[in-house]
């Protein structure tokens, strides 16, 4: 059973909260969870999502991680942007802000972005600061480019139509309303596998559902036209995939080029009957190779880092 919690229920209580200003002065919502020393993971949410959308993660990861949540510009408690609006340069400042606020010089994480938050990571991938700060990448359910033309979300043959149809549907400025049976319905077709339990289903909606409009319109309209090939190229850090087989919005056709084209790619796990929404529906599975990652690109680094100051304090004496 997921321990992921709803809005209306209490969340994760981080140790700290902070706001990172962005290089157009936008202001950035920051979450800190976890001890402030141990093995630092930071979290990048998706498309109409929050912070809350990782619970599961912050739950298990917080006990012996520094877990660093922030809510993408326009989502959950960062406001609408300023001059920079919404693009992928944008989001790329932003996620460098976020480090050089939370991590100190030199410091290093996992950096785990699901769907548009994978696609913060590849815009950055060129930017000293990621390029300083992460140790390794985690890429769950996310696409590089072609997103309208490859998403399988409506029940058409590929093509002109099928893409021009979902281009639309991206930016379509229409309120999702409440949460109801009927809305839950039409989200978990869309972004979550068949087998789902309900309370997944339910807090996914309450999630996207919260999003404010301006901001699903405005980055719908980014995705519909998103090319960031070139940062899978530029991605010159250990980066693991993670893709669900039944993912109707970034089908597993986007993991496999992106796992292909990686120049430190550490392979492609596809998560059998999951949808769209990987780290609500198999926290287990994302967890642990965010795990992973840790334990093999930062805590050993961190240790050697301690045992490397113990030493010259040792010779200083």
């Amino acid at each position: 059973m997921s321990r992921l919690l709803h809005r209306d229920t209490v969340p994760p209580v981080p140790a700290a909260e902070l706001t990172a200003r962005s290089a157009d002065g936008s202001r950035i919502h920051v979450e800190l969870h976890g001890p402030e020393g141990a093995p630092a993971v930071v979290l990048a949410h998706g498309w109409t999502c929050n912070t809350r959308f990782w619970d599961a993660q912050i739950r298990d990861l917080a006990a012996d991680h520094r877990v660093i949540a922030y809510d993408q510009r326009g989502h959950g408690l960062t406001p609408e942007p300023g001059p920079g609006g919404y693009s992928t340069n944008a989001l790329a400042d932003d996620l460098e802000a976020v480090l050089a606020a939370t991590l100190a010089p030199g410091r290093r994480a996992v950096l785990a972005g699901h769907s548009m938050g994978g696609m913060t990571v590849m815009a950055a991938a060129a930017r000293p600061g990621l390029r300083e700060h992460a140790a390794a990448v985690l890429l769950c359910s996310t696409g590089s480019t072609r997103l309208a033309a490859e998403a399988r979300v409506l029940p058409l043959r590929a093509g002109a139509l099928r893409t021009r149809i979902t281009t639309a549907v991206l930016g379509a400025k229409a309120p999702l309303g409440p949460v109801n049976p009927v809305s839950r319905k039409i989200l978990k077709y869309a972004t979550m596998g068949a087998g789902s339990a309900p309370d997944r289903v339910d807090a996914c909606a309450r999630i996207v559902h919260a999003c404010p409009r301006r901001a699903r319109v405005e980055w719908g309209h980014v995705l519909a036209e998103l090319d960031l090939a070139a940062g899978v190229r530029e991605l010159r850090v250990p980066t693991a995939v993670i893709a669900g087989t039944d993912d109707r919005l970034t089908p597993p056709v986007h993991a496999r080029a992106i796992a292909a084209a990686l120049p430190v790619g550490l392979g492609l796990t596809e998560l059998a009957g999951m949808g769209h929404m990987t780290p609500v529906e198999a926290p287990e599975a994302v967890t642990a190779k965010i795990r992973e990652l840790v334990t093999r690109y930062v805590a050993t680094g961190t240790a050697a880092e301690r045992k490397a100051a113990t030493a010259e304090k040792e010779d200083v004496a």
